[in-house]
């Protein structure tokens, strides 16, 4: 076998391997992995998408032909190098086995640059371009933790106006939050040529910004400074550190940008507080949404002119509402009125577009509305991530069926965010759902990779496998996801499913059960209670459900209702469901 010629570093996903060192690393983390295990992994990163064979790899493990029991001997290697890389034997991602022949590593490996599995960068390395790493909080209040993550996210939107400018999205450069990596691998990572790195302190009306900017090749510091001002003067501090980067990288400000970048949005510092601190419990999800939108109705009573916080409080009662945190009459009204406020008072603002689609969408049912609105949003902000995803997602696959445009749209949300465990979770639901069971699964497992605490990449881990048929590994995740969001009823709902097609339907109705029983404590959502009755194939029941979804309309509807995802098929058997979507004018 000719081997590859070697570069010191190797690279595959988010790991890389110093043969000189003799170390494997994850995301700039060091990984005990040593000895012959560590061998076995540099023997096929020498020779990707090739076999290497059982007896090579017993000469490289056992040069002198002493005694061991080879095949226990290799077997134990291979199971601790696939546990290191959270990989596995039944749908590898890395290390595959070709059986009585030997392993081959399947991943792109690069020795140059980090190559990612699922979409190539949208944007060449050698355009201007810049990551802005989370801000570090220097304040003795680490609640002002808020304050410096949202300084960080309106500096990067701020940059992401200049023309030319290629900016890594804000979940890719958040993916580096608290982590000790090298600047020459952020820029591989993020595809970037330069990094803004700073620290904020906040001290009562005091605050003190220092920010510098890093060439990634060499480390050289392009340029620093250090803002000692009021509190007020947040925004004209955001302007100036933009027209400086603008002006080190030789770039021009064209337009209405030469005069003003930063558009401050409201004038009332504790608005903006609010908001700020908001955003960020929204982006976590589950319980923060609750406290999210205390946030944002504390900023828009503080400033009843607050178009982005308008916008984050419609986002914040519409994803209550398809969570099933609460009753749709209890928030989604609310949504809509706040999108309509948003829009109303920022017309050119992608985020105030991308609440009213969704809210239409979910909330009144207007499929034409939200088309309109999602494009518009695109229109004005084609690297908002979130309006490409919903959009990708929930109208083009759930409301339309347009599966491989669906697709296509969340490939281009992942090429601009690439290090998003959320841009790889939509991508994946997408994928599965458009029936590419194999590349939504690896997508899945990467998203868990990117934030192993999220439920919403584990859930969707769980539905993907299920549907690329891998019941038992299926089940299992599905058990780790319920267990870390209190057995949420979206997981629960697709368990029963899972089940039921795994040829349990006593488990499946034992789960149909347990909501039932939840249900008559609490609000359950009604379609994903008809979706788990059909499971357990109480047909009388799962009709129950299901009209009272599609009378209080229930946003699950939505997703657990359309002809257009695979979990509802079941519910379409039924000639009386078909009949009640009809009644009901859902289609």
């Amino acid at each position: 076998m000719a081997t590859r010629t070697q570069s010191r570093i190797l690279r595959f996903a988010v790991f890389e391997v110093d043969l000189e060192a003799g170390e494997l690393r994850k995301s700039g983390v060091r990984l005990k992995l040593v000895g012959q295990p560590f061998q076995v992994l540099q023997l096929l990163l020498e020779h990707p998408q090739e076999v290497v064979t059982r007896e090579e790899l017993r000469h490289c493990l056992w040069p002198d032909d002493r005694f061991v029991d080879y095949d226990l001997a290799l077997k134990r290697i291979i199971n601790r190098l696939r546990e290191v890389l959270s990989d596995s034997a039944e749908s590898p991602r890395f290390v595959e086995t070709i059986p009585r022949r030997g392993y081959r590593f399947i991943a792109p490996v690069n020795d140059g640059s980090v190559v990612h599995a699922y979409a190539a960068p949208a944007v060449s390395v050698t355009c201007d371009s810049i990551a802005v790493l989370p801000f570090i909080n220097m304040s003795p209040d680490p609640e002002n933790e808020f304050f410096a993550d949202g300084i960080t996210e309106e500096i990067i939107n701020v940059l992401s106006q200049i023309e030319h400018l290629h900016v890594a999205a804000r979940t890719s450069s958040f993916f580096f939050k608290g982590k000790q990596a090298d600047m020459r691998q952020i820029g591989e990572q993020l595809n970037v040529r330069t990094v803004l790195e700073g620290s904020v302190r906040k001290l009562g009306d005091r605050l003190r910004i220092t920010a510098q900017l890093v060439n990634v090749a060499d480390g050289y510091h392009l340029w620093s400074e250090r803002y000692d001002r009021e509190l007020k003067d947040v925004f004209a501090i955001q302007d100036e550190i933009a027209r400086s980067i603008a002006d080190r990288l030789k770039l021009t400000l064209e337009g209405d940008r030469a005069e003003q970048l930063v558009k401050a949005g409201t004038k009332n510092l504790e608005a903006y507080q609010f908001y700020l601190k908001g955003r960020a419990l929204l982006y976590r999800r589950g319980g923060a949404i609750p406290q999210a939108a205390e946030c944002f109705d504390r900023a828009v009573k503080l400033d009843p002119d607050y178009a982005l916080a308008w916008a984050g409080l419609a986002d914040t009662y519409t994803t209550l509402g398809y969570y099933g945190l609460a009753r749709p009459e209890a928030c989604m009204p609310k949504g809509m009125e706040a999108a309509r406020r948003a829009v109303a008072l920022g017309p050119s603002l992608a985020e105030a577009h991308t609440a009213f689609a969704i809210s239409s969408l979910m909330g009144t049912w207007d499929r034409p509305v939200a088309e309109r609105e999602f494009l518009r949003a695109l229109e004005l902000n084609p690297r908002y991530v979130q309006a490409r995803d919903w959009y990708a997602l929930f109208y083009l696959q759930f409301s339309e069926g347009r599966l491989a445009e669906g697709v296509a749209q969340a490939r281009l949300a992942l090429e601009s965010d690439p290090l998003s465990s959320y841009t790889h979770t939509i991508f994946s639901l997408t994928s599965g759902n458009a029936g590419n069971h194999a590349e939504a699964i690896q997508a899945s497992r990467r998203a868990v990779e990117l934030d192993c605490e999220s439920y919403l990449a584990r859930g969707t881990l769980f539905l993907v496998l299920h549907l690329g048929g891998l019941f038992e590994e299926s089940v299992a995740v599905a058990e780790a996801a319920l267990a870390m969001s209190g057995r949420h009823s979206w997981s629960m709902a697709v368990l029963a499913v899972a089940l039921a097609d795994w040829g349990r339907p006593a488990d499946a109705d034992a789960i149909y059960a347990e909501m039932a029983a939840r249900g008559r404590r609490q609000y359950v959502p009604p379609a994903l209670l008809a979706v788990a009755a059909s499971a357990a194939e109480r047909e009388k029941e799962a009709i129950r459900h299901a009209r009272e979804a599609l009378e209080i309309r229930d946003p699950a509807c939505q997703l657990y209702f359309s002809r257009h995802f695979v979990y509802s098929a079941r519910l379409y058997a039924y000639s009386r469901f078909r009949q009640l979507i009809s009644e009901l004018g859902f289609e």
